[in-house]
């Protein structure tokens, strides 16, 4: 665990922990060594020569004066790493996350990074503050009782030694008992917690279909398989405790036993006897507390190695400086390879050229690759084979933030934060000044949202937007796009599920974009379609045609049967019955 703790903080604060697992030794020492001198002390008292027993009193002050200072001492340091992993763990994870592949994060992988940033890190920092001391010290006093037992009576003290492997077996089998159950609680424990999210999230869907909390399947299985978790917990952790207890009292029952032994032959002092059977008493408790301790000291070394696990997934690959851009606003993608994790290839070969200040409209058949086209365009991941160039420079060759700085990026799910409208536009480009905000707003159609809503500009949207319509939220993310000005845009087909008022002020907006910034837009519509310069149709994760739409229909292939067909679609007509 002190590795992993050590590395998980960094180097910055290695001198932290050096400073107070130093103390804690210290402190372990002291301990030992003040009870060590009771043995000479009470020996000579016994034996009614008091000048002897004064002559050990000055040591055995300065051991006990040295255990309370380092005791302080280390209760100090305990809390001040305590602080220091709460915020360097935040700050690392947080750090780290910012230069992970966007692809990383999904539903599974955030669950586990919130119970991370909560439940762990604050395991971690409890566990030092309060953990490592008693841990330490039922160890390191102990074993200086041990060296004193050899120095006074060599027969128990080597009594005391064998004892020692029997104790140590028996916690590290409580250990490992407690650590399995502990990963199993807490796989479900990210289960449930994932559940929960997605319940919460989703209501509107599940209202509709009548899935409450008594009959929605999954949320109730993920808290009964959590709730089996934790009891399993609890019962595996019972044998290991008491096993445990039953070897150091064994041992302390033993230790008596060799030491009347030993009485008994004359083979020690009885008044001796009685000094060495107190620092018998003080090797067994310490050990049976550390019996105890271990458990939940290797739940805390779990969640540590929970958070190396998240420190030490891999960073996206980027350059210390990015490559100048050569052509701002071209995109080109060549011999593009590329699938999900071990999964079979997306995308196969597929190469195309976006001129820049044009309009491109990808089409194909749902799971033909183009959400994920766009997302290697972006970088959310890195492709297996080819190239992904934008502005002329290959997207492996600059800096994220350069990267994200020439596109602006509009999907079909929008998120907004819990902020107000003016708040939630400023987005696209911070440094903004309110005029060039509200025009962005204007040419998005926002301001008609504005016009109708009590507080105008400054009206909280609510988590995720939920005060708003979906066509509204598409309004606002089309208006952060406007405001960044970025020379390249990716639409994930805004207007898809748009009602007509929404649809035409997202349409004029795109116009807008489009006089200054390239744009690549997954079209559904035929009238983005039909607009579009340059069409490309996917078709099995490869470019099976690419041209204009009056070339494409020449062609009467792939993009001339999906024209065909949303053409027919486009004309269905609802009629009422006997018409």
């Amino acid at each position: 665990m002190i590795r992993d703790l050590a590395a998980t903080l960094g180097p910055d604060h290695r001198r932290d922990l050096g400073r107070y697992l130093g103390t804690l030794t210290l402190n372990g020492v002291a301990q030992g060594a003040a009870v060590a001198f009771l043995v000479p002390v009470v020996g000579r008292l016994l034996a009614g020569d008091t000048d002897g027993a004064a002559a050990w009193l000055p040591w055995m002050a300065g051991a006990v004066a040295l255990s309370l200072v380092t005791h302080y001492a280390q209760a100090m340091l305990g809390f001040r790493l305590a602080l220091v992993i709460l915020t360097t763990l935040h700050h690392r994870l947080g750090d780290h996350a910012v230069t992970l592949p966007l692809g990383w994060f999904d539903s599974t992988t955030v669950g586990r990074l919130s119970r991370i940033g909560t439940k762990s890190v604050l395991s971690i920092a409890g566990s030092c503050a309060h953990l490592l001391q008693p841990l330490v010290t039922g160890v390191l006093a102990p074993a200086t009782v041990v060296v004193v037992m050899f120095w006074h009576e060599w027969r128990l003290g080597l009594a005391v030694l064998v004892c020692s492997p029997l104790i140590l077996l028996a916690a590290r089998l409580s250990i490992r008992l407690l650590g399995r159950a502990d990963e199993e609680n807490d796989r479900a424990g990210v289960e449930a917690a994932n559940r929960v999210l997605e319940f919460a999230r989703n209501q509107a869907v599940l209202r509709a279909f009548g899935r409450t909390t008594g009959n929605y399947r999954p949320l109730e299985d993920a808290l009964e398989e959590q709730r089996t978790a934790s009891r399993r917990q609890v019962l595996l952790s019972m044998p290991g405790m008491l096993l445990s207890g039953f070897a150091v009292q064994f041992c302390f029952s033993a230790l008596i036993a060799v030491g009347a032994l030993l009485a008994l032959r004359d083979s020690v002092d009885p008044v001796e006897l009685v000094t060495l059977l107190a620092l018998v008493a003080r090797f067994t408790g310490p050990l049976a507390e550390v019996g105890e301790l271990a458990g939940v000291l290797r739940m805390a070394g779990n969640d540590l190695r929970r958070v190396r696990a998240v420190l030490d997934e891999r960073s996206l690959p980027a350059p210390e400086h990015s490559a100048p851009v050569r052509a701002p606003g071209e995109i080109e993608l060549t011999g593009v390879r590329f699938g999900y994790g071990d999964g079979p290839a997306v995308l196969d070969g597929v190469g195309f050229t976006v001129p820049p200040r044009t309009m491109t409209a990808l089409v194909g058949a749902s799971g033909s690759g183009k959400t994920t086209l766009t997302r290697l365009i972006a970088r959310f991941f890195d492709v297996r084979e080819g190239t992904v160039r934008v502005g002329g420079v290959d997207v492996r060759e600059q800096r994220t933030e350069d990267l994200m700085a020439q596109l602006a990026l509009v999907f079909q799910d929008v998120y907004l934060f819990d902020d107000t409208l003016i708040g939630n536009i400023r987005i696209g480009r911070p440094d903004a000044d309110d005029d060039e905000i509200r025009r962005a707003a204007s040419l998005a159609g926002v301001d008609e949202i504005v016009a109708r809503l009590p507080d105008g500009w400054e009206a909280r949207v609510g988590e995720g937007g939920s005060a708003l319509s979906g066509g509204e939220r598409q309004r606002v993310s089309v208006a952060r796009a406007l405001l960044k000005n970025a020379p390249v845009v990716l639409l994930d087909e805004a207007t898809a599920a748009l009602d007509p008022e929404n649809e035409a002020a997202v349409r004029r907006s795109m116009e807008e974009l489009r006089r200054n910034s390239t744009l690549l837009v997954i079209a559904h519509r035929l009238s983005t379609v039909t607009t579009a310069d340059q069409i490309v149709v996917l078709h099995e994760g490869r470019v099976a045609e690419r041209g204009t739409h009056t070339e494409l229909l020449a062609l009467d292939g792939h993009y001339a049967r999906f024209w065909h067909e949303r053409s027919r679609a486009a004309g269905w007509r609802i009629t009422a019955a006997g018409s």
